[in-house]
Formats: structure tokens, C-alpha cells, sequence
């Protein structure tokens, strides 16, 4: 491993200047490109304490040799030159977005005598014009199929359009009207290249001049009494209307712009985009991203524009408008650089209100799906859930790879309504029947409060005993909820709440039970007592299984925080009134229509309510402050009993018990 200090450059050698620098390994290699408005500036940032930075980062200045950079003039220049090297040493290190699946487009071959309108998939190639993409294939062919009524281009393969050329005789769609058949010199060249034109106006969103045109030329061939081609033209207007209405308006300006949204975690992105045209969304796609550093919104939005943008494409590529949800801090000069290569001026947007922030929400619930989803897709893998067992018990040091793995998560808001979970994760899938949660009471803080959960947790283990696997059949009445060991525990945090966590575990006397924490900071893998943390690569199996268990414990904790706030939010006097159920109390908020004037009621009018008598009326003036508290009643001194012991005192309160106990801490087993 390289010590960055070895070849940082000295000080005051770096210019504060813009410029784009590149990092090289050993061999020379170039493994990472990037630009700066101020060299000097971001070069610093990471020749800083390595700990500090974000552990890709780390693995990239541990990795290089050294570093060199060129200077330019403006934020453009700057761009164009990040651009131009990352597509010519593609390096490791930098963002590369790659295709959670492989598109397909509609092109049309615009370099060939007679275009070809075709579905295409995989890298661009100069001379051919492309539309969407598109989520599946079928969609492509289903409206081609219906346009080419309209617009009867050539869609057929080289050697079938030879093969028709020399036998004189069109193919079955040149029979039936679907093409025009330029093969047999039914149209010529110039002729089949107009109507390629007119469809790919109409591809571009414009459909009005098409629209209009065709009903210009039904009611003329009607006038002429040309009813079969009048009646022609107008299935060919319907096929027209039918393919628009396949593309649904989300904005009614007609504008044309890619909404891009972003939904990200410490280590990947997912990026979703909608191309919207003349108001209309032409197509969809995504991308799920390694994330290199640190990244902010900001940053993932200035990447993606640089590449997905920065290629052999025109005009239908780099829109007029692009809707993202935060501004790279380039903006300005990312515009400019857009803008130059549309040929046009292009707009970088947050929008604020309206139907396009709106149709920005729909793009980023989608990107949260897909990052969902790709990670479901990871961990559903049996192979790679192996593989990230054995990473876990190789990097913890355990004697056997944990089959059973409990994590515990805090939730609070400035130390009330503390709450815990616990969710298990068995064979390195969740286990939601033996997810737990737990009320917290008394902590001041994350550490106390993992302390208390995790004694408690293992009280009750030791309390219940293992469950006998030979047992016949399981004990009767209440089953054994904490019975079945971890072999590690996860706890979502650094060293304070790991070493709270194996202290417990020591006062207890568990001793074959692994400990370990997750930082969220920089993904830190934390044991008992260790003063560094352990770092798995951030591609390895194993780290992606420990976010995700502790990703599921902080949304299992969150929601039941949220719950508890909920409840006390809306919590009523009338609660506390003993015997007074759910039901009566919608009854008498219905009847008397408030609180206030419950409590300006009297006795007798409370009692009319229908399933409120005298004594539960009272009870409710009681808890509402209208009737001062009932003093105990005494007892009239009774004669001793056989023995010598006196009777229980009787309560004066209908509804109480003197021996009533505290609600269960835990929930019993509420599924995720």
C-alpha cells in the first residue's frame, strides 16, 4: 500500500488555477481523472489524514504513485478535457455508469440509400438517428406496426431487400400496404427518403403539421369523390391518434427535457431518466453507479451530464432542458459545455412547483425502486450470500461463518420516544418472524440505550434457556421468543456502542456471541476494544450484506418510533379513564362533538350517552379536571379471619387493580 505523502507535490506547486489532474499507479496506468475550478484546492483535500476520506477515495491514493495535472483557462475547457480523458484511459476509479439492463431504441439508418427503420440495442454508431430508449421491445414493434400505415418505410434486412430486387416481387408488408416497396422501384430513393422524414418529425414530437396534413388530404379526396382513398386517409389518421395516445402527456407546455432523479447509499446510485418530448415521455432509463467518493446530488448530476451526454450524439440527445434535483456547483460552465454541443442553448433546472417538480417525484421513486431492487437482486443470490458469510467470518476473526445475525437499532428525538429494534437475518436472508422491538426507558443517549436493550435481549435468553432440539413437540403456552442464540450481533454505530454492547455481553456471562458495529459515515466495520476499525473492500459481498442489515434495522426502528410519536401526539384525557374503551369514547366525542363540551356537561347529561352510566360519567369528569379526585373510602374494620389475617382492602374505583403491571417492554413479534 502507497503512503500519499510520498509523492504529494510539494507546497506551493500546485496552481490556483482551473484544470483537470490525473492520479497514476505504479505501472503508469491512469486511474482516476478529474477537474477543479482550483487545482490547488482539491488536490489538497486528498493528501488530508487518509481516515478521513471516504473509503473508495482511500483505496484510490493508496493505490497511485503519483499525480500530475494541466492547467486551462475556463470551467469548460476544463470539462472538455475531464471528458476527452476519461473516454480515452477509461479509469478504474472514476464513475462509470453501467445499464441495470440493455435498452433497446428505434433507429432509423439515415446513412443508407433507403433507411431501415429498425430496433436496435447496445453502442450508437454515427449516421443513425435513435429514439427513446424504450423499457421493453415489444413496445418498439407495437407502434412501428401501427405506423407504418402511415409512414410505409423499409424495415427489412439487406439481404431480404436484395433478395426482392432481383426476383421483381415486394415482400408480404409491400403487399399489404405496410411498405413502399422501394425494392421493386415502386418508390424511388428520393421519394422513400421523404417518407422516412415525415416519420421521423413525427418521432420528434411533431404531430400537429401530420395530423393536419392528413385531414387535409381525406376531405379533399372526398370532394373529389375518392371515397376509397378518403377512407384510406382516414384509418391512417386513427392509426395516427392511436399511437399518440400510446405516449401519454405529462406536461402540458410541450416541453422537451430529461427529468433526472437520483436515489443513493454510501457505496451506490441509481440513476432514472425520463425523456420527455413535446411534452410527452418518448422513453426511460436507468443506471446504477459505484460511487467513488463522497458524492453529493450535486456531484452525481455533474458526472452523469458529462457522460451520458458527451458522446457522437445530436440534437435528440442533449435536450433543451434539463430537470434535476440539485445543481452541480458547475452549473453554469456544465450549461455552456452542453450547450455547445447541442448547437443550442440548454437550460439546467430545479424545478419548484407545479407538474414538473411532480414528474420529478415519479422519476426519483423510481430510482429508489431500482436501487431496491438491485440490491434484492444481490442478496436473493445463494452463491453470493455464501460468499459474503465467509467474507464476514474472515474479516471478524469467527471460528464459523453466522448463519444467525441480530442487529440492533436506536431511534429518538432528542431523547424521547426511544425505541429499539431487532431484526435477524438467518442464512443472510431477513427472518421478520423474529423481528422484536423494544420501548427504551431511562437512556440519555445511543450508548445507554443499547446498553439496556441488549441486557435485556440476553436476559431473557439466559432466562428462557436453549430450546431442546429433540423436544417432541414445543412446550405448552407461551413460546420461547428469545431462545435460538446469534452468532454475531450487529449494532448500528461506532466503538462507543460496540463496547457498550460487549460489555453487557460480559456482565451476562455469553461469551460465544461475535460483536461488531457499522459506522454510517465511512461503511467502518468497529469491534470490541480494537482503536481501528476494519475495512472490507468495497465491493465485497460481505459489506453488502451488513448494510442491509443494518439498513432493515434502521427503517424497522424508525417506523415504530413513528408509531409512538403518532400515538402520544394524539392522546386524549379520556384515555385514562378505566373501563372506557375505544368505542364509548368515539360515542361521546360524537355525541357531545368536543372536549369542551364533554367537559361543560354534567353527570346525568354524560350518562344519556347510550353504554356510559353514573360511575364511568364521573370517572370521566374526573380525568377531564371538571371533578376533583374521589378520596379513598375507608373500610369499616372487619373481624379477623380463620388465621388471623385480615381481608384485602377492596378498591374505591370501579375498573382498577392494585396489582396491575406495567405494559410488556417488546412487542411480541411484530413482522417487518
Amino acid at each position: 500500500m502507497a503512503d500519499p505523502s510520498q509523492y504529494r507535490p510539494a507546497p506551493g506547486t500546485i496552481p490556483d488555477a482551473p484544470g483537470v489532474y490525473r492520479f497514476r499507479d505504479e505501472q503508469g496506468r491512469i486511474i482516476y481523472v478529474g477537474k477543479a475550478k482550483s487545482l490547488r484546492s482539491r488536490l489538497n483535500s486528498y493528501f488530508a489524514d487518509v481516515w478521513t476520506l471516504h473509503q473508495r477515495t482511500q483505496q484510490m491514493v493508496t493505490t497511485a504513485a503519483g499525480v500530475d495535472w494541466v492547467v486551462v483557462g475556463t470551467e469548460v475547457e476544463a470539462l472538455q478535457l475531464e471528458y476527452s480523458w476519461i473516454k480515452e484511459y477509461d479509469p478504474r476509479f472514476n464513475v462509470k455508469y453501467r445499464d441495470d439492463k440493455s435498452y433497446p431504441y428505434l433507429a432509423v439508418t439515415l446513412d443508407e440509400e433507403y433507411p431501415r427503420l429498425l430496433v436496435m440495442r447496445g453502442a450508437k454508431r454515427k449516421g443513425v438517428r435513435y429514439f427513446g430508449p424504450y423499457s421493453h421491445a415489444w413496445a418498439i414493434r407495437e407502434t412501428l406496426d401501427l405506423l407504418l400505415r402511415i409512414f410505409p418505410a423499409r424495415t427489412c434486412s439487406a439481404g431480404v431487400f436484395k433478395r426482392a430486387g432481383q426476383i421483381g416481387r415486394p415482400c408480404l408488408l409491400g403487399d399489404i400496404g405496410k411498405c413502399s416497396a422501394p425494392c421493386v422501384g415502386r418508390v424511388s430513393a428520393a421519394e422513400h427518403r421523404g417518407i422516412v422524414d415525415d416519420f421521423c418529425d413525427f418521432m420528434a414530437g411533431r404531430t400537429d403539421h401530420m395530423q393536419r396534413r392528413l385531414e387535409k388530404q381525406m376531405h379533399e379526396a372526398s370532394a373529389a369523390l375518392e371515397f376509397e382513398r378518403a377512407a384510406r386517409l382516414r384509418d391512417d389518421l386513427i392509426a395516427l391518434r392511436r399511437a399518440m395516445e400510446k405516449q401519454s402527456i405529462v406536461l402540458s407546455d410541450g416541453t422537451d427535457a430529461d427529468v433526472v432523479a437520483f436515489a443513493d447509499d454510501q457505496l451506490e446510485a441509481a440513476v432514472q431518466v425520463f425523456h420527455v418530448r413535446d411534452g410527452r415521455v418518448r422513453g426511460q432509463r436507468g443506471w446504477v453507479v459505484d460511487k467513488t467518493e463522497d458524492l453529493t446530488v450535486g456531484d452525481l448530476v455533474h458526472h452523469f451530464c458529462t457522460q451520458i451526454y458527451g458522446g457522437e450524439s445530436g440534437e435528440s440527445d442533449v435536450p433543451r432542458e434539463l430537470l434535476v434535483p440539485e445543481l452541480p456547483a458547475d452549473a453554469d460552465a456544465l450549461a455552456d459545455w452542453l450547450s455547445q454541443h447541442r448547437g443550442s442553448r440548454v437550460a439546467i433546472r430545479v424545478p419548484q412547483r407545479g407538474d414538473k417538480k411532480a414528474l420529478l417525484e415519479t422519476v426519483a421513486r423510481n430510482a429508489g425502486q431500482s436501487l431496491a431492487q438491485h440490491k434484492l437482486r444481490r442478496a436473493g443470490d445463494l452463491t453470493a450470500r455464501s460468499r459474503a458469510l465467509e467474507e464476514i467470518e474472515d474479516a471478524l476473526g469467527l471460528g464459523s461463518a453466522p448463519l444467525r445475525i441480530e442487529c440492533f437499532d436506536i431511534s429518538q428525538i432528542q431523547g424521547t420516544d426511544v425505541v429499539s429494534s431487532m431484526v435477524v437475518f438467518e442464512d443472510g436472508v431477513p427472518k421478520k418472524s423474529d423481528y422484536r422491538r423494544f420501548i427504551i426507558k431511562g437512556a440519555t443517549d445511543d450508548v445507554s440505550a443499547i446498553s439496556e436493550v441488549m441486557r435485556r435481549r440476553f436476559a431473557r435468553y439466559l432466562a428462557e434457556g436453549p430450546i431442546d432440539p429433540e423436544a417432541e413437540a414445543a412446550p405448552a403456552g407461551r413460546a420461547k421468543r428469545f431462545a435460538y442464540p446469534p452468532q454475531l450481533v450487529v449494532v448500528d454505530g461506532g466503538a462507543p456502542q460496540v463496547n457498550a454492547a460487549a460489555a453487557v455481553l460480559t456482565e451476562l456471562g455469553v461469551t460465544d456471541v461475535a460483536v461488531c458495529g457499522l459506522a454510517k459515515r465511512l461503511e467502518e466495520v468497529w469491534l470490541p476494544d480494537d482503536p481501528m476499525p476494519v475495512i472490507l473492500a468495497r465491493t465485497a459481498e460481505g459489506l453488502y450484506l451488513l448494510q442491509r442489515v443494518r439498513d432493515e434495522a434502521h427503517r424497522f426502528a424508525i417506523r415504530f418510533h413513528r408509531e409512538r410519536r403518532s400515538a402520544r401526539m394524539t392522546a386524549s384525557d379520556l384515555d385514562t379513564v378505566p373501563g372506557l374503551g375505544e368505542i364509548r369514547r368515539k360515542a361521546l366525542l360524537r355525541h357531545f362533538g368536543s372536549l369542551k363540551r364533554l367537559s361543560a356537561a354534567s353527570v346525568e347529561e354524560i350518562a344519556e350517552v347510550p353504554g356510559i352510566g353514573p360511575r364511568t360519567a364521573q370517572a370521566v369528569l374526573v380525568a377531564l379536571g371538571v371533578l376533583p379526585q374521589p378520596e379513598a373510602v375507608a373500610q369499616p374494620e372487619a373481624e379477623p379471619a380463620a388465621g388471623g389475617a385480615l381481608p384485602a382492602a377492596v378498591p374505591t374505583q370501579p375498573g382498577l387493580r392494585d396489582d396491575a403491571a406495567p405494559a410488556a417492554a417488546e412487542d411480541p413479534g411484530t413482522p417487518g
